[in-house]
């Protein structure tokens, strides 16, 4: 005698989505380049930052973020800014105590970021 078997209705939708998916081919990319790919502008949405805190602008983007506290600039030092996570990786850039003192009278400066996935970003804090 011949077993019956038969599926519910969640083990074939299951069935059903991993035989359809079977097939899909998952393609991740790096950010594509260095520093001699142009700025753009990022489609990432902006970080949460309090007031007086700077935002840089990160060409070829990912994912990354860089914000200076408004305490780190009222400081005045040297900083290593962190890029956050991005893809899986992060990139820092250093700015001079100089460098810190232009961002907060709001001049324009741009640093290369350290390279990370075989790639770097420039950070342009204005």
């Amino acid at each position: 005698m011949k077993e019956s078997s038969s599926l519910t209705r969640r083990e074939f939708t299951l069935e059903s989505a991993l035989a359809i998916l079977s097939g899909v081919a998952i393609t991740i990319t790096g950010c594509g380049g260095g520093s001699s790919n142009p700025a753009g502008p990022s489609n990432n949405p902006p970080p949460t930052t309090g007031s007086g805190d700077k935002v840089g602008e990160i060409s070829n983007n990912h994912g990354h973020t860089a914000v200076i506290t408004a305490a780190q600039l009222a400081a005045g030092g040297a900083l290593v800014v962190q890029l956050t996570l991005g893809s899986g990786h992060t990139h820092t850039a250093s700015l001079s105590a100089a460098e810190i003192t232009s961002i907060a009278a709001n001049q324009t400066v741009s640093k290369q970021s350290t390279t990370a996935d075989s790639h770097e970003h420039t950070v342009t804090f204005n």
